[in-house]
């Protein structure tokens, strides 16, 4: 009998390891949910249910409006959120403005959200170039640098921390030779302003973010993570040319707190979530968690 004992609570222990090790293995990683923005317009919840299938534990929020998060009240998104074990940790409002700040900021508290970024020049400022395909801004970068630091110092009272997120543009300089990234950067205030950096437009760029990184320390809370392809295109994470693994070397100088896991568009047959799908296991790989 105590030959029995011992074998079955050696039995428990090797169980208990592997599902604590299955439990580490399928629950790690953000993602944007800027990736399934059709699908979450036919069914958001079903969505959610397989970005969770995956593995991935945070999600970034872009499909807020009218007060609701694709279709769902505050509350509702949260609770289903919670059924899940999905934890929301930041939200992409590009429509904000001084007039809907403060009920934008309520949502956001009432969902659990630590961060508010804003992924466009906003309140009109954002272009694009239907001919070209190409973004720019129409404000100079002073004025979005007060708009920031206004919007910032309401985060701030209220608990959230504002990140803006950059495309290409923000790295070309405008027609006063001013770079406004730069600009932004030595004229937001830290402790109301930081970053979300994402890497796959500083690498169209053809800007170093080492040099950001130690240039501007502390400053780049999250990035966003997607590859690029040898014909320029959106990639899934590790089948591209940027060196993530060497990217993550430098998390402490960033100061990342979280990455997200974003690809504007997939080709070649690949759907959004097997696209999801092969950036979750490959960042695994690289050593994200």
């Amino acid at each position: 009998m105590k030959h029995l004992s011992k074998l079955l609570f050696s039995f428990i222990g090797i169980f208990s390891l592997l599902s604590c090790s299955e439990e580490k293995r399928e629950n790690f990683g953000g993602i944007s949910l800027y990736n399934f923005r059709e699908e979450l317009k036919e069914n958001p919840k079903e969505v959610l249910k397989q970005v969770r299938k995956i593995g991935y534990k945070y999600i970034e929020d872009v499909g807020y409006t009218d007060r609701k998060f694709y279709g769902m009240s505050p509350l509702e998104f949260k609770d289903y959120l919670n059924q899940l074990d999905l934890i929301p940790i930041s939200s992409h409002q590009g429509g904000i403005t001084y007039a809907n700040a403060d009920n934008i900021i309520t949502d956001l508290k009432i969902l659990g959200c630590k961060y508010l970024v804003i992924p466009i020049p906003p309140m009109g400022y954002f272009t694009v170039d239907e001919n070209t395909n190409t973004l720019g801004m129409t404000c100079d970068a002073k004025t979005l640098a007060d708009i920031l630091n206004k919007l910032g110092k309401k985060c701030n009272r209220a608990g959230l921390q504002l990140l803006y997120h950059n495309h290409d543009f923000e790295f070309k300089k405008d027609k006063n030779g001013i770079i406004p990234f730069d600009y932004l950067l030595e004229n937001t205030n830290p402790n109301f302003v930081n970053f979300e950096l994402d890497l796959y437009w500083t690498a169209k760029a053809k800007v170093n973010p080492f040099e950001y990184f130690e240039k501007h320390p502390g400053r780049f809370k999250a990035w966003h993570l997607k590859d690029m392809d040898s014909l320029g295109r959106f990639a899934p994470v590790g089948t591209g040319n940027i060196n993530f693994a060497k990217l993550l070397s430098k998390k402490e100088r960033s100061d990342m707190e979280y990455y997200f896991v974003e690809q504007d568009v997939t080709y070649d047959g690949m759907t959004p979530m097997k696209a999801a799908q092969k950036s979750f296991e490959n960042i695994k790989q690289l050593g994200y968690n």
